[in-house]
């Protein structure tokens, strides 16, 4: 007797399906990975979940917001979720891998074994608490995107806790000395906003707080950026061994804030309408392990811009040091230190330095503990998730290791990244020779904006054709071609903010507090909604090979099968309310018939 094991075969095994997870699966599956996502809770996200409700944060500044998978993600949301309710955005999430026929997902199912040949991972094995089987996978690759990682101590990865000497890389904002510290976790709660009062009677669980308790963390109601992230705790314990020790000190202390809002003399005027509507259980988690690839980032790369040959990914929010003693230390609860948005993440802290065929993405990667402070928001590790998904792609299509990509094919990893639109800061998106070489003809302004190689606007640089509804732009080929692919990139309007939040505030993916003034938060008006692209070929005959009626994504890629084609026309036919149509990239892939 006993319990069953269940076997899987992959190319490329993923543990941990939170955003990097995520997109590190679908990037792979997409270019035709047979990949198996093990992810230990009952939907995917982690930290950005309806189980923990954490916004998406990401490089700051006007246009560096991420692309590729997690803008995708995001156009979803704004078209199937205006409301912006969390089981909605789960489902998200979940129809993105179930869409792909290539990954098998295993949710409510723990990495508890690896097993090694040959100093490299062959197998890990899960258990998944629902069926009460363990699931074994056998794979050529494997990633770690776990965000505590979990195959560290099972596979004899090395990997760094706490914070590094200042000396060590001469990193200003360290301490002195070395220490195990970490930032904390917090359990979040929501609130909404109603016509008419509402009661809250605390459990007599939950801690007092008093004015003096809150000092430096003045909860506010009112502002639309309010979430209480400062409900930290756990970074002077260890943050995966305490971990259900912490969250019993959380909890109480959530309820303990939210009864200091609605019945102290000092605010219950302010919060007088306001109800509890959901609270956390599950700690969100901003540190733990962080692995040691073939290089360690640090502060003075942040500070110099990251400019890496091997960059794969980039961040660009500030290097966010929360104090170790949380919501318990008098001292600042955060310190934002200085960091250019954006700056670049090279490929060599993506893998291990002695597993020869582990990746791993997320906040595990290799960096200090200042670096981290800045990598670990969720729209860095998106991005750092989409890098490893397609860095295994060439891997498993070249039969090499993840070092090899370094050595050989990382120009190649840049190239097919930019192409799927993740955007590179110091580099440039090769164009097609065949559009490079064809006359690009129309109406608007700035046609040679679509075959610039550049997808988005940069400080002091406008990069996108603009034009209205009815014009044409036309590329004519100076002999008949064999037209394989047409890209486009829209504009998704990547300074956009969720109303009503002020247009100086961050944009959130999600809502947090809900007040009454809230209104949906639609598909931006700058999409493109509905477009089409004819062929004109050698014998006159005129082909309609892009028909699209629907769109909400930025980046969309069709398949096409056209010989002798002489022209391709592109006509915008309506946007999703802007009077201007603005496009970043209209391009068509094929062979001239002498070689590209």
């Amino acid at each position: 007797m006993g319990f069953q094991t269940i076997n899987h075969t992959a190319d490329l095994c993923i543990v941990g399906g939170g955003l990097a997870g995520l997109c590190a699966a679908v990037a792979g599956a997409r270019y035709g990975l047979k990949v198996v996502l093990m992810h230990d809770r009952p939907m995917l996200g982690g930290n950005a979940s309806s189980e923990i409700r954490m916004w998406v944060c990401g490089a700051q500044g006007d246009n560096n917001r991420e692309t590729g998978l997690l803008e995708e993600i995001m156009m979803e949301n704004q078209y199937r979720n205006p409301d912006k309710n969390y089981y909605i955005w789960d489902g998200i999430l979940y129809g993105l891998a179930k869409r792909e026929k290539n990954i098998t997902l295993l949710l409510n199912c723990s990495c508890l074994d690896a097993s090694m040949k040959d100093g490299s991972i062959a197998a890990v094995t899960g258990w998944q608490t629902t069926t009460q089987r363990y699931h074994r996978v056998e794979a050529a690759l494997f990633a770690d995107c776990s965000g505590d990682s979990i195959l560290a101590p099972l596979t004899g990865a090395s990997f760094r806790e706490g914070r590094e000497a200042r000396k060590e890389f001469g990193e200003s904002i360290q301490p002195e000395q070395p220490d195990t510290c970490t930032m904390g976790m917090s359990c979040m709660f929501q609130a909404e906003e109603t016509e008419k009062p509402q009661t809250f009677i605390a459990p007599e669980w939950a801690e007092k707080i008093t004015e003096d308790k809150l000092v430096r963390r003045k909860a506010d109601l009112k502002d639309p950026l309010e979430n209480f992230w400062y409900l930290e705790l756990g970074g002077m314990r260890d943050t995966i061994g305490d971990t259900e020790e912490i969250r019993d000190e959380l909890i109480p202390l959530a309820y303990g804030i939210w009864d200091y809002l609605k019945n102290s003399p000092q605010e219950q005027e302010n919060s007088r309408n306001w109800r509890l509507t959901w609270i956390g259980s599950l700690p969100g988690k901003r540190e733990s392990r962080r692995y040691q690839g073939p290089y360690i980032m640090n502060q003075n790369d942040v500070r110099s811009g990251g400019n890496f040959s091997d960059e794969v990914a980039y961040g660009g929010w500030s290097m966010d040091d929360h104090h170790p003693a949380g919501f318990r230390t008098r001292e600042e609860p955060t310190i934002y230190h200085e960091a250019p948005s954006p700056y670049g993440i090279p490929y060599r802290c993506l893998y291990s330095r002695d597993i020869p065929n582990l990746f791993f993405a997320g906040r595990n990667i290799s960096v200090s503990h200042a670096v981290l402070s800045s990598c670990r928001v969720m729209g860095t590790c998106a991005l750092l998730g989409q890098a490893v998904g397609t860095a295994a792609y060439i891997a498993v299509a070249e039969r090499c290791l993840p070092k090899d990509i370094s050595e050989k094919y990382v120009v190649r990893l840049q190239n097919l990244l930019m192409d799927d639109d993740c955007y590179l800061p110091h580099f440039r998106r090769p164009v097609s020779a065949l559009c490079r070489n064809a006359l690009l003809t129309g109406d608007g302004e700035r046609l040679e904006c679509l075959r610039d190689g550049v997808d988005r606007d940069r400080i002091g640089e406008a990069h996108a054709w603009v034009g209205r509804i009815g014009h044409r732009i036309t590329y004519t080929f100076d002999r008949p071609c064999h037209i394989k692919r047409i890209r486009f990139v829209f504009d998704s309007d990547l300074n956009r903010s969720t109303l009503p939040y002020p247009e100086n505030k961050m944009n959130r993916n999600m809502f947090h507090n809900r007040h009454l003034s809230y209104a949906p938060s639609y598909v931006p008006k700058t999409m493109l909604k509905r477009y089409r692209v004819a062929a004109l070929c050698l014998n006159g005959d005129r082909q309609i090979i892009v028909d699209e009626a629907n769109n909400y994504i930025r980046l969309r890629k069709y398949d096409t099968d056209i010989s002798d084609c002489t022209e391709i026309i592109f006509e915008p036919l309506e946007t999703w309310g802007s009077d201007v149509v603005r496009i970043f990239s209209f391009e068509a892939d094929g062979d001239s018939g002498e070689g590209d």
